[in-house]
């Protein structure tokens, strides 16, 4: 995947039909340089400053001095909470040490979707998502965001932290603490004061998943850092007062699906033939700026793949690109973008989805990660409520588009604590949907077409996970050995 010398939103006159939704986009994006293979396996990192966005610190001091915020929303939109005030340019000063940027920027009612040169990042109002592929240096960017977070919102604890990748196709490649896992693991320690966790989630020797993650039980006070990127040194549990826990907190459903050696037919639209764009054969100067937007090719790809058709049309804003000579990524909001807010008990609630393809032979990626919630199949008795696809309906319609010969899914669900399941009676349902997912991951997951490897499940403090390995049947292409990189 190579990112364009220009990437531009639509074309000089008017602007693209396909693309009414972006908030701001970047031009003139450097290419890049790095030679050889695309690493399309990412960096997945979490930081949670509260509990959820109606749950955010009472006391919170921000410092404010010096500080520019972002501007007040247009028309009747309510004001920004939380880390969503804070300005696209100081998530951009990040950006520039995990080395990454801005392609554009889609806003929900609940959260901002930023499409990346390398990947996305989501900022909701008590959360940071940041999810990087290629040689970045993810974690790099950990320390600023919770000084960031610190400076702009006063928030003065990491209420938890979530890292995972899968297994490396090129680790020799990678730079700073993701040359092994080992060295993640200790540099995430160095924040956390080695209060976190790590876990290997299927074979060493093979395709497996990395995990660490922090207990809100141990929340973590963080400190200034010098620039250097010191480390956030864990002080007393508990030094910022929260409010006390909703309620009517909804459940935390996330779903990651991760695909490996897609079919020829599946990698092919990713090229951009020439076919799937008329307005490549039109000699107008408009048409031919129109054709090399890679925002242009995105909305191609997202309509003739069936993307936009995933969830309901009416709910989904959509933010893709085409990279040239290959690759896309898209982010999705759903509803309001957010699954946790309390305003919308009687509804769905919302969330994000995003999607990131490298179709190159010999090293095929694809990922697609979602957190909107969703019955988890057609027997749960949420799935006749709704028009959204039922969980394993999902799964299996992002499996027919990429065609993969290999991949794994994991499910994350929360679930309360001994207090909160019996303040809001809901400890029997957390656990029946904990159990339906672990059901839902069986051998015919996948249908006929695939063979279920491993089935693994853990219990968290606060999360359940479930973890499954497939492979389609007959598979044969399994020839390049993914490195353990531990």
């Amino acid at each position: 995947m190579t990112i364009p010398l220009t990437a531009t939103n639509g074309h000089p006159t008017g602007g693209d039909p396909l693309l009414p939704h972006h908030a701001s986009t970047t031009t003139d994006i450097l290419a890049d340089t790095s030679p050889g293979p695309f690493e399309g396996p990412e960096k997945l990192l979490e930081i949670w400053f509260a509990p959820s966005a109606d749950e955010l610190p009472l006391d919170a001091q921000p410092s404010r001095r010096g500080l520019t915020y972002r501007d007040a929303p247009e028309g009747d939109k309510k004001a920004w909470q939380g880390l969503r005030q804070v300005p696209r340019e100081t998530w951009e000063e990040m950006l520039k040490i995990v080395r990454c940027q801005v392609l554009s920027v889609i806003e929900g009612e609940e959260v901002d979707a930023y499409l990346l040169s390398e990947s996305s990042l989501f900022v909701a109002p008590h959360l940071v998502i940041l999810k990087t592929c290629g040689t970045t240096i993810n974690l790099l960017g950990l320390n600023k965001i919770i000084d960031i977070a610190r400076e702009y919102c006063g928030f003065q604890d990491v209420w938890r932290c979530f890292y995972s990748r899968k297994s490396f196709f090129f680790p020799e490649r990678q730079q700073g603490p993701h040359r092994n896992w080992q060295q993640e693991v200790s540099f995430l320690d160095g924040v956390f004061d080695h209060k976190g966790a790590a876990y290997t989630v299927g074979p060493m020797n093979g395709d497996h998943w990395l995990l660490y993650l922090t207990s809100p039980s141990t929340r973590l006070a963080v400190t200034p850092s010098d620039h250097q990127l010191s480390r956030a040194i864990a002080s007393a549990a508990g030094s910022t007062r929260q409010p006390p826990p909703s309620s009517r907190r909804r459940q935390d459903q996330t779903l990651e699906i991760l695909m490996t050696h897609l079919t020829p037919a599946a990698r092919a639209p990713f090229f951009h033939p020439a076919e799937l764009d008329p307005t490549r054969s039109s000699s107008s100067e408009e048409a031919s700026l129109k054709a090399r937007s890679g925002h242009h090719l995105g909305a191609i790809l997202t309509t003739h793949l069936g993307i936009d058709q995933l969830f309901p049309r009416e709910e989904t804003t959509i933010d893709a690109f085409g990279f040239e000579p290959c690759g896309y990524s898209a982010n999705g909001i759903v509803g309001s973008g957010s699954s946790s807010s309390e305003e919308k008990e009687e509804g769905e609630g919302g969330g994000y989805f995003t999607i990131h393809v490298t179709p190159e032979e010999g090293w095929s990626f694809a990922s697609f990660e979602c957190n909107v919630p969703l019955p988890i199949s057609t027997n749960d008795n949420a799935a006749a409520t709704t028009t959204r696809p039922d969980l394993q309906t999902l799964i299996r319609k992002v499996i027919d588009i990429f065609q993969p010969g290999r991949l794994s899914i994991t499910l994350f669900l929360s679930t309360p604590s001994e207090d909160e399941a019996t303040a809001a009676g809901e400890a029997q349902q957390e656990e029946d949907t904990s159990r339906q997912a672990w059901s839902a991951f069986s051998k015919s997951m996948l249908g006929s077409g695939y063979v279920r490897q491993d089935r693994i499940g853990y219990e968290f403090e606060g999360y359940d996970l479930v973890f499954g390995c497939f492979e389609r049947r007959g598979f044969e292409g399994g020839k390049m050995a993914v490195a353990p990189d531990v």
